[in-house]
């Protein structure tokens, strides 16, 4: 059994905070929400009222942020958590944030004596409830392996994406993927519906068919096609359209870093943005199927 500290509790850190407990580990966690430390508490985790008190003696830590800023000002600020470890503590960031984010990290973390990876997921909350994630990790060989054990109580692949930063250019790049799946899916399910076929039937048409992909699979955007998603509980939960549209702006951040073309990612991000703005980016990015809906009434 370690001693783990957690920090960010969100709708995937929790679930994941569970699965550590779980496995027998002492999970020491903390958010800004104290809500949020109070749900942890009852699966399990010892609360804690800062970030400074979660990381006493704990041999890992563990976050999960929302942006790049916070990542470096919870570790690299004037009172950051790199002066409060002891060299060799692990560090493990599963936050989505800038490549080159992770990689300032890493190098401070070095110069206090501490292991870094970046180790961004996919799976979603579902996956985080399960303990499915597929965590993307980069850092070297070593600190790899150091990390891998640790990240296994909580997913069901580990890779190892490459040196530090690699982790987080592999989350966008699989991320910007995912959100022209999404598009696509959503036009031709609403496609469908306009010449009235029946989502359901359409849905399994195009899932067993060469159109079949992850959305399809598992993440029907309908209302009432697939149980357990949040198209059918009102898009709530799951994956939020405001991080949908920060992981696609990190995609483009790095395309023009590198002068990549991405055009689809592009239609993408635009079409996330506009149901963005219109107001819906705290629900579930599958309500991008809302945008294509013509309103009720309208021929």
């Amino acid at each position: 059994m370690a001693t783990i500290a957690f920090i960010g509790l969100g709708n995937m850190g929790t679930p994941m905070t569970a699965n550590l407990v779980k496995a027998g580990h002492r999970v020491q966690a903390f958010d800004l929400q104290p809500e949020a430390v109070s749900r942890a508490a009852a699966l399990g985790a010892i609360p804690e009222t800062t970030a400074v008190a979660a990381v006493k003696h704990a041999a890992v830590v563990i976050s999960m942020l929302q942006s790049g800023a916070q990542v470096a000002g919870l570790y690299g600020g004037d009172d950051g958590l790199f002066g409060h470890l002891a060299p060799g503590t692990l560090v493990i960031d599963c936050s989505t944030i800038e490549a080159d984010i992770a990689q300032t990290m890493a190098t401070r973390a070095t110069g206090h004596g501490l292991d870094f990876v970046d180790a961004p997921v996919s799976g979603g909350v579902a996956g985080a409830e399960a303990g499915t994630l597929t965590f993307i990790v980069g850092g070297s060989e070593d600190q790899f392996a150091r990390a891998a054990p640790v990240l296994a109580h909580m997913g069901k692949k580990v890779l190892h994406a490459g040196p530090h930063g690699a982790g987080q250019v592999a989350k966008a790049c699989n991320n910007l993927v995912l959100a022209a799946q999404m598009a696509a899916s959503c036009e031709a399910l609403n496609l469908g519906l306009n010449h009235g076929l029946d989502a359901a039937v359409l849905s399994e048409i195009i899932h067993q068919s060469s159109g079949n992909n992850w959305v399809m699979e598992h993440y029907n955007p309908v209302p009432g096609v697939m149980a357990n998603v949040p198209a059918s509980r009102e898009y709530q939960g799951g994956f939020q359209v405001n991080l949908m549209c920060k992981d696609l702006n990190l995609a483009m951040t790095l395309s023009q870093i590198s002068g990549s073309p991405v055009p689809m990612g592009s239609a993408a991000r635009a079409l996330f943005s506009l149901h963005q703005v219109a107001g819906h980016g705290g629900l579930d990015f599958s309500s991008l199927f809302r945008l294509y809906r013509k309103p009720e009434g309208d021929e």
